[in-house]
């Protein structure tokens, strides 16, 4: 909920009624009563109520006459007036944003624009420097909160700008006229949803672009370097937006920055065979078959991480792509391994649950005519430069009534159905886990004593739940730990480290290192890492 919503309402309704005659006082009455009416229709909830209050801050900033003092006067009410009703907004971060956003807009916004006024046209300027303003106002708080900043913001803000108003007044509309007739809202519910297409379009393809977000350390001494730069963008962006060869400049670097036509320096390393790509609390493992194909297994909680670390990879071909089980923090990112990539078979494990997440799955699979395959126990498979053993499920308990529909949930029985491979690549052995509890773990140990392998990549994110045996057996010379970021999970747990250092493995983490590419030189195996990412 933002509150430019409820700007561009008012900036619809108070012109309208002008020509209707309606003035002065008559013309506060309406805004007020407007107020009130996408208060109640969107819910009163704290995030709408704050939208409310700095819709209202940032139209004041475009009245004329005065407008930086009462629009400062009205934010500092504004804040004052909401922290006193709810206190807990001094720890929301949506607050902080909203808060910050409008004082940009507000403090910074008018002087950049009379800047690149000079220049060009009045209205162009303006659609720049707001998003410009509220940008680098709230750049420190995003990288403290996700690890990265965006390169691709402020353009995406300004291609979707224009359709933000069609759609939120065609769909305020639909909202209203639905009291009145249902076929009626229908058809405006039909006319908002074109403008807000476009806003996806630019979301998705910004987000997709090979460097929409660069990496931040979103540690206090990262974000304050942020800061101190953010600062000093504010002094000295005023020159440069009055100078058009100087922003030509900059913008010409910042998109050959975007579009990245070179890969990152160093990433990948030549003669890399496994990346465990960083996609936050799940896993997302890549398999190198060929010079541009993989075996990819699991693929992540969400398309966008999973596909940018194939593209870094130049993977155009997924011979095999493995699913382990069917929680999202695994099988949720599946679109975007499939995006834009030729795959040829979808393996999963037979134990179908959650059935939302299998349903989902399937439907991917079916719209991409990608046939998929549960995986047989024992069965041995060779792609490329890769040959596997599929060493678990041995057996597949039924479905319960009521399944698990976590996505970390400790000793279920989809952790314990996860699909373990042994894999055989460049003379080394691997073993992938997926999210094996304890008692799998003992009993794949049973079918299998010699479980040897030269890299392990952890179960269930080094949750504290691991049987020693089985990391004694395996006895890995590396270990990969794929791990979100300051989880809610307490992953990795210490007791899961400390059993890995004393069995003398080298330990490998994406929440600390970024994507981990592991490489070999014939016999000592080395590790290369592409930097921090959420």
């Amino acid at each position: 909920m933002s509150g430019t919503n409820l700007t561009l309402l008012l900036a619809f309704v108070l012109p309208l009624a002008r020509l209707l005659g309606v003035r002065a006082r008559g013309l506060t009455v309406v805004g007020l009563l407007m107020v009130v009416a996408f208060v109640i229709l969107a819910r009163p909830q704290p995030s709408v109520l704050r939208a409310a209050a700095m819709g209202l801050v940032a139209l004041a900033a475009m009245t004329t006459g005065g407008t930086r003092r009462r629009a400062v006067r009205s934010l500092s009410v504004a804040v004052i007036a909401l922290l006193l009703l709810d206190t807990s907004l001094a720890r929301s971060a949506g607050f902080a944003l909203s808060v910050l956003a409008t004082a940009g807009i507000v403090l910074l916004g008018p002087g950049w624009r009379d800047a690149l006024a000079h220049w060009m046209p009045l209205r162009l300027a303006e659609a720049i420097s707001c998003p410009l303003a509220a940008q680098l106002a709230c750049t420190p708080v995003v990288a403290w909160l996700s690890g990265q900043v965006s390169l691709v913001a402020v353009a995406a803000n300004l291609l979707a700008a224009p359709a933000v108003g069609p759609a939120t007044i065609l769909g305020f509309g639909a909202a209203g006229i639905a009291l009145l007739s249902s076929d009626l809202a229908r058809l405006a519910g039909w006319l908002a949803s074109w403008p807000a297409r476009w806003i996806i379009l630019v979301a998705e393809t910004g987000a997709d672009l090979p460097g929409a977000v660069s990496p931040w350390p979103a540690t206090v001494a990262g974000v304050t370097i942020l800061t101190l730069l953010c600062v000093a963008l504010t002094f000295g962006l005023y020159r440069v937006l009055t100078r058009p060869l100087a922003v030509l400049l900059c913008l010409a670097i910042l998109v050959f920055v975007v579009l990245r036509p070179t890969p990152r320096l160093g990433w990948p390393p030549a003669n890399w065979f496994l990346v465990a790509c960083a996609v936050g609390q799940g896993d997302g493992l890549v398999l190198r078959a060929g010079p541009d194909s993989a075996v990819v297994v699991d693929t992540g909680p969400d398309p966008t991480p999973m596909d940018r670390c194939l593209q870094d990879l130049g993977i155009t071909r997924i011979p095999v792509l493995v699913l382990t089980h069917f929680h999202a923090d695994h099988a949720g990112g599946l679109a975007g391994a499939l995006n834009d990539r030729q795959v040829g078979e979808l393996e999963v494990t037979p134990y179908f649950s959650p059935p939302a997440e299998h349903r989902r799955v399937q439907a991917l699979a079916t719209a991409h005519r990608i046939p998929i395959r549960p995986v047989t126990y024992l069965e041995r498979r060779t792609v490329g430069a890769l040959t596997w053993t599929t060493l678990w499920p041995a057996q597949v308990p039924s479905l319960p009534d009521n399944p698990s529909t976590t996505t970390d949930n400790e000793s279920s029985p989809e952790n314990n159905a996860s699909i373990v491979m042994l894999v055989e690549t460049a003379g080394l052995r691997i073993l992938l886990t997926g999210d094996l509890e304890p008692e799998a773990q003992r009993a794949v140990l049973a079918a299998h004593p010699d479980l040897r392998a030269d890299i392990l990549k952890i179960p269930h994110h080094g949750s504290a739940r691991q049987d020693p045996a089985f990391f004694a057996t395996a006895d890995p010379r590396l270990a990969v730990i794929s791990v979100g970021v300051a989880n809610d999970y307490g992953h990795p747990a210490p007791r899961t480290l400390d059993l890995l250092t004393r069995g003398g493995a080298a330990i490998r983490r994406t929440d600390t290192a970024g994507a981990i590419a592991v490489t070999t030189d014939g016999d000592a195996l080395a590790t290369a890492t592409q930097g921090r990412q959420p």
